[in-house]
């Protein structure tokens, strides 16, 4: 098995399941008391976060690309940035580094056109739905992206930040969450991306009239594949 370099710590409470769920999945495909080969470097996010508000996304993702230098030293043979959002620097990162980045985009797109949809509603922070760096990359697999209207991104952003990313998790924000579904099916998406690794934390399969797509747990399936193939 090769060794999984996590970048994390945007926020703790993701990249904790990302650690859990990669460990779940090898013991589920390996048996016994098989766990994962990984290396985790946790920034911190208090830091990350005030770059990402003023714009200062060139220093932001100076700060990940030293993290996966470190983490290739460690002995990562494959890499992964926790969160979503943070791939708006993912280029920045994978140039620094011999070793490959798994685009959080690119397996989640693969899973999401294996289902055989093509127009899906897309949840996530302010800067994953409105910018282009995350829309762009999942149209470039050919899907159609909708996001929601002003009023519904603003919620879903501000849930983000101030409960699910201190590990809050309340049932009024599930509750707005599924409003904000609802709207987007209703103006066709056939399936929702979670696109903010947190999101899982609120949002279950059973909360939504269409499939959703957890991209952490895609991610970290993703990762497993190829840390176990031969190639």
């Amino acid at each position: 098995m090769k060794t999984i370099g996590l970048i994390g710590g945007m926020s703790w409470e993701s990249s904790a399941e990302y650690y859990r769920l990669l460990n779940g999945l090898t013991r589920e495909r390996l048996g016994g008391l098989h766990s994962a080969k990984c290396v985790l470097y946790s920034v911190d996010f208090a830091e990350i976060e005030r770059l990402q508000v003023e714009g200062r996304w060139d220093e932001a993702g100076a700060v990940l690309a030293e993290a996966a230098k470190a983490l290739e030293a460690a002995g990562a043979e494959l890499l992964l940035i926790c969160t979503n959002t943070m791939h708006k620097v993912a280029d920045q990162v994978s140039s620094a580094v011999g070793v490959p980045l798994l685009h959080l985009a690119d397996t989640t797109a693969e899973a999401v056109r294996g289902r055989g949809l093509r127009r899906v509603g897309l949840l996530g922070t302010a800067f994953t739905m409105e910018q282009d760096f995350y829309r762009g990359r999942l149209a470039d697999h050919g899907l159609e992206v909708l996001v929601p209207e002003a009023a519904g991104r603003e919620t879903v952003h501000r849930v983000i930040y101030e409960e699910l990313c201190l590990g809050i998790v309340r049932e009024e924000s599930r509750a707005a969450f599924v409003t904000v579904i609802e709207e987007l099916v209703a103006v066709g998406a056939e399936g929702i991306v979670l696109g903010c690794t947190e999101i899982e934390l609120l949002i279950r399969p059973q909360d939504s009239p269409v499939p959703v797509f957890p991209t952490t747990r895609l991610h970290a399936e993703a990762a497993l594949t190829r840390a176990l193939s031969a190639s």
